[in-house]
């Protein structure tokens, strides 16, 4: 009983958390700052502790986040404008064919994913899809829905991204094996969700398309920059982080090279890189002036301001979960169920993502509860990382952001919202812990 106490009360605690966002529709970041102020009373945590502990919880998602999830915000908003997202697009698709436009746009959407908040890459390449569905006479869902699959699992598995890269961080995992494994996992993923899924849902091709989507702005093919920076700047920080890996696999770590390599593989400079070549190549060889730049640079850095600090408050609730010492109780109450630690992990975060709607906070949060599984039952910190990412990409009810943008920007009806943003999240959530499943057998 003394185990399941902690728990109950992490699951009351993510109830009221849930009770003040849908029911009282209160600001996520005041709702997770009563919930885990509420939390740390019912788990006693001393009155003196509690105030320390929602500055630690803030400083330590602040501290790790905050010039990444700006950096992203800015690229994202210079491929925008500059036209480098259509060259993506139009590239890929004029590579692949009409025949393998699905495969074309699980690639599209994976690749803006990684580069930009998933409402951002949606906002910008829906349009592009819609238009591209009418030009090529195909029921418009089935482009969709591969879109969104590549997108969401881009955004949920890889860093510099704000739920990864907190798993990441949390874990103490290997960024560039990450990358690796997380390619290991997306691919048969989004083939599944996004490809295979549109063969079996009914009604696929009638989904009718309310007009809210505008039709993007397309530029002429000799006003967009070259295919090859297009997809270089948001790609950079991957390379970079990746490159570093191997370096320093490669040499001693008392040499200068592996504290160089370790430098620039880092995610802050990785990302202040790809800000700086996005800057000059796609603005200042555009012919934008300083001011047309830092214009730029202002408008994305504000958009993101909301995101960033409601994702710093769930870094309070995960917080609070570690100093009261739940995690451990956890550990301690499932250490006898025959059961992977990767798969409770999973269910975890899962069930957080579901009653809170937001997929970062679920991974912030579940990293608190789940880390003190990786020392207790020897889990590869990896693969850990990636089950919980892909179970913070896992079906949603209808007060999840995302299951909103989806409805509301076609204007479908809530049941088939569930028929193709549910099932697809589903999918990618379920195959991506198989396949997290499957690596354990190899990789410890």
């Amino acid at each position: 009983m003394a185990h399941v106490m902690p728990l109950l009360w992490v699951l009351v605690g993510i109830a009221l958390l849930v009770i003040l966002i849908v029911k009282v529709k209160m600001h996520t970041i005041l709702a997770l700052m009563i919930s885990a102020i509420f939390l740390a009373f019912a788990e006693g945590m001393p009155i003196d502790k509690i105030v320390s502990t929602i500055q630690m919880g803030l400083s330590s998602i602040l501290g790790t986040l905050t010039l990444i999830v700006i950096f992203g915000a800015v690229i994202g908003k210079l491929m925008t404008e500059s036209g480098a997202s259509q060259q993506i697009s139009d590239t890929i698709i004029n590579l692949l064919g009409v025949r393998y436009l699905q495969f074309a746009l699980l690639i599209i959407g994976t690749i803006f994913g990684m580069a930009m908040f998933y409402e951002v890459a949606f906002l910008i390449t829906a349009p592009l899809v819609i238009s591209i569905a009418k030009k090529a006479n195909i029921p418009y869902m089935k482009l969709i829905v591969p879109l969104v699959a590549g997108a969401t699992m881009g955004h949920s598995i890889f860093p510099p991204q704000p739920g990864p890269m907190a798993l990441t961080t949390a874990f103490h995992a290997n960024i560039s094996l990450v990358y690796i494994f997380g390619l290991i996992v997306i691919i048969p993923s989004i083939i599944c969700s996004g490809v295979i899924l549109t063969k079996f849902i009914p009604g696929i091709d009638k989904m009718p398309l309310g007009d809210i989507m505008a039709p993007p702005e397309f530029k002429p093919a000799n006003e967009l920059p070259g295919f090859g920076i297009s997809i270089l700047v948001p790609l950079l920080p991957a390379i970079l982080m990746i490159f570093s890996s191997i370096i320093r696999l490669m040499v001693d770590k008392d040499s200068e090279l592996f504290k160089v390599a370790a430098f620039l593989g880092s995610a802050e400079i990785s990302m202040l890189i790809a800000v700086l070549v996005g800057i000059f190549a796609l603005g200042v060889l555009r012919g934008k002036s300083g001011q047309q730049i830092t214009d730029t640079l202002s408008v994305a850095i504000s958009g993101v301001s909301n995101v960033l600090l409601v994702i710093a408050a769930g870094g309070i609730m995960k917080e609070v979960i570690i100093n009261t010492g739940v995690g451990n109780a956890i550990v301690s109450m499932v250490g006898n169920i025959p059961v992977s630690p990767l798969i409770l992990a999973w269910i975890i975060t899962v069930i957080i993502r579901i009653l809170t709607g937001q997929g970062a906070v679920a991974a912030i949060t579940a990293a608190g509860i789940v880390a003190p599984m990786i020392d207790a039952f020897h889990v590869n910190p990896v693969l850990m990382v990636i089950a919980c990412a892909v179970g913070s990409n896992t079906m949603t009810l209808m007060y999840d952001g995302g299951f909103l943008l989806f409805q509301q920007s076609f204007k479908i009806s809530m049941k088939d919202t569930f028929k193709t943003w549910g099932l697809l999240e589903l999918v990618n959530s379920v195959v991506g812990l198989a396949m997290v499943m499957l690596l354990s057998l190899f990789v410890h």
